[in-house]
C-alpha cells in the first residue's frame, strides 16, 4: 500500500506520521470534532457543499461506517486534515467510498492529507472492507495503491473521465465484482 522510499512510515503505537519534520497524529473522529471537521472541509474546498455532504452522510445509517471517519491533528492539536469512508455499492455488492479528503489550506503539501488517508485505509482494512473506490486526482491517489477502477470492470453511473475513478483492493481473497458504482443518495449522483 505504501512505498517505503517515498512514503513516511506511520508509527502504529502512536499513530504519528512524520513528513517534512512534522508529526501528524491520526485518529478516529469524535463527536467533539464535528464542527471543526465541517470548518476544515469547507475551507479545503472553498465552499460548504462538501462539508454539508459529510453531515448528510453522518446522518445516513445506510452510508455511515462507524470508525471510518478520521482526522489528522496538527502539532497544536487542531484538525489539519480529514478523510471519510462510507458505504457504496458496485451494482448490489457492498464496497467503500473514500470521500471527501480535506486538508486545511494553510497545511497543504505537508503530509497531513497523506497521513489521514493512510490511517483511514488501514482502519478500513482492519474492519474487513474489501474494496475502496475514490473519485479523485489520478496523480495523487495511486501513491496509496489505487489504480483504475475500469481495470476491475467498475464504471461510474455518470459522466467522468475514467482515469478519475480508482479502486483499491484491500482483500483479494474474494474476486472484485464488476459493475456500476452507486454512491449514497447524499452524493447526488
Amino acid at each position: 500500500m505504501t512505498d517505503p522510499l517515498t512514503d513516511p512510515p506511520t508509527d502504529p503505537t502512536t499513530g504519528l506520521t512524520a513528513h517534512g519534520g512534522t508529526a501528524w497524529r491520526t485518529r478516529r473522529e469524535t463527536s467533539a470534532d464535528v464542527a471543526e471537521v465541517h470548518a476544515v472541509t469547507a475551507a479545503a474546498f472553498g465552499r460548504a457543499e462538501e462539508a454539508d455532504l459529510v453531515d448528510a452522510l453522518r446522518a445516513d445509517p445506510g452510508a455511515w461506517l462507524p470508525g471510518l471517519s478520521y482526522v489528522a491533528e496538527a502539532p497544536d492539536g487542531t484538525i489539519a486534515a480529514y478523510a471519510l469512508i462510507t458505504r457504496c455499492h458496485v451494482d448490489d455488492v457492498p464496497a467503500a467510498a473514500l470521500a471527501p479528503v480535506a486538508v486545511r489550506p494553510d497545511l497543504h503539501r505537508r503530509g497531513a492529507g497523506s497521513a489521514v488517508v493512510r490511517a483511514v485505509l488501514e482502519a478500513a482494512r482492519a474492519r474487513g472492507e474489501r474494496l475502496v473506490l475514490v473519485l479523485g486526482h489520478p496523480g495523487y491517489y495511486p501513491r496509496f495503491g489505487f489504480g483504475p477502477a475500469a481495470g476491475h470492470g467498475i464504471r461510474p453511473g455518470f459522466d467522468v473521465p475514467p482515469e478519475h475513478l480508482m479502486a483499491l483492493v484491500l482483500d483479494d481473497s474474494v474476486p472484485v465484482a464488476p459493475g456500476t458504482i452507486r454512491y449514497p443518495a447524499a452524493f447526488g449522483v
